[in-house]
């Protein structure tokens, strides 16, 4: 029974050592993905070197052996055992031959990288600059990334901030006040959306549309008017009018309601992944290696319609995932 999740290889490639690390932000469920690349990697006889620090610990040669035990115990876990950082020298082909070279010392063959479009975009390099196979796996809390239907780190993600809108909701009740409540988010509001229908948010501000402050003035006062004493407005912190300190001023000087401001910040990437992105961690990890052992360089794994997919890196970082914007009139009929 092949163990394969997207196809079985013509030819498995003579991969003996693969390295790998997580970068960027931090999401839910990473831990759980370096637990399913060590294992099936493990499986199919390959050795594992856990790469410190993303990109800085491939830079300075901080790797450590990775075996069963080292990844024993920590599928329930959040944050990342193998740290991550924001690497500036690797922006740079200075730094990334200094990784590279490091890399070759170690006889690291492939590469397994999990992190956002900031990972993607240094792994891409990398393969192109070495030769080095290189597969991604999202990991990401905005699910962002083209090319999967949901990124590792997402659904906890969500299930946090909603965790806190509905704590909140209980105050903005019995004070009488709106709430505007900041959700990470910087150039995307797919956690705003879905957190915000989820939450029966009263508006949903994110940086896709523009923020009409004089319509929303004009229907909080309405509401107002007909007795609804309080609210919940979910805003993206990359949300074009400003974030929620921003839109919280104009809409006071508007309308003299009572409000307060509370940025829920990365309390949303923090704590145990929920099921969903234990399994879809898990599957992906998965994945990866099966992609590095089928020849396969350059391309991220994901979940599409359920089925295990691959994409060129480069698609995953730049193409422009659709956000379902029927949500938010959802939204706005469920407000009224």
């Amino acid at each position: 029974m092949s163990t394969w999740l997207y196809a079985k290889p013509r030819k498995r490639a003579s991969i003996k050592r693969i390295g790998v690390f997580t970068s960027g932000g931090d999401a839910p469920g990473m831990n759980a993905c370096i637990r399913a690349v060590v294992r099936t990697a493990i499986y199919h006889g390959v050795e594992v070197i856990g790469i410190m620090r993303g990109y800085q610990g491939m830079i300075e040669g901080d790797f450590v052996h990775m075996d069963r035990m080292a990844v024993s115990n920590i599928i329930q876990t959040g944050g990342t055992i193998l740290k991550t950082s924001r690497c500036k020298e690797f922006y740079y082909k200075a730094g990334r031959m200094k990784a590279i070279e490091k890399l070759r010392q170690a006889g690291i063959e492939g590469l397994v990288a999990i992190g956002g479009g900031g990972t993607f975009r240094g792994a891409h390099k990398l393969y192109v600059e070495s030769g080095i196979p290189v597969i991604g796996v999202p990991a990401t809390i905005d699910n962002d990334l083209y090319g999967t239907d949901y990124t590792i780190g997402f659904d906890t993600a969500i299930n946090t901030a909603l965790d806190a809108i509905d704590r909140i909701r209980d105050t903005a009740i019995a004070h009488g006040r709106i709430f505007w409540v900041e959700v990470m988010g910087r150039f995307r509001g797919f956690i705003a959306t879905d957190v915000g229908v989820a939450g029966g948010a009263e508006a949903i501000l994110i940086p896709e549309e523009r923020t009409d402050i004089d319509k929303l003035a004009r229907e909080l006062l309405n509401w107002h008017n007909m007795g609804k004493t309080s609210c919940i407005m979910v805003v993206a912190e990359g949300d074009e009018a400003g974030g929620a300190f921003q839109l919280a001023r104009l809409i006071g000087e508007k309308t003299g309601l009572d409000s307060r401001v509370t940025v829920l910040g990365h309390i949303q990437r923090g704590g145990k992944p929920t099921a969903r992105d234990r399994v879809l961690a898990s599957k992906l990890g998965v994945a990866a290696v099966e992609a590095l052992l089928a020849g396969e360089a350059d391309k991220m794994v994901g979940e599409v319609n359920g089925k295990i997919t691959l994409t060129p890196l480069e698609e995953a970082y730049s193409k422009r995932k659709p956000l379902d914007k029927s949500l938010l009139v959802l939204a706005q009929v469920l407000a009224t």
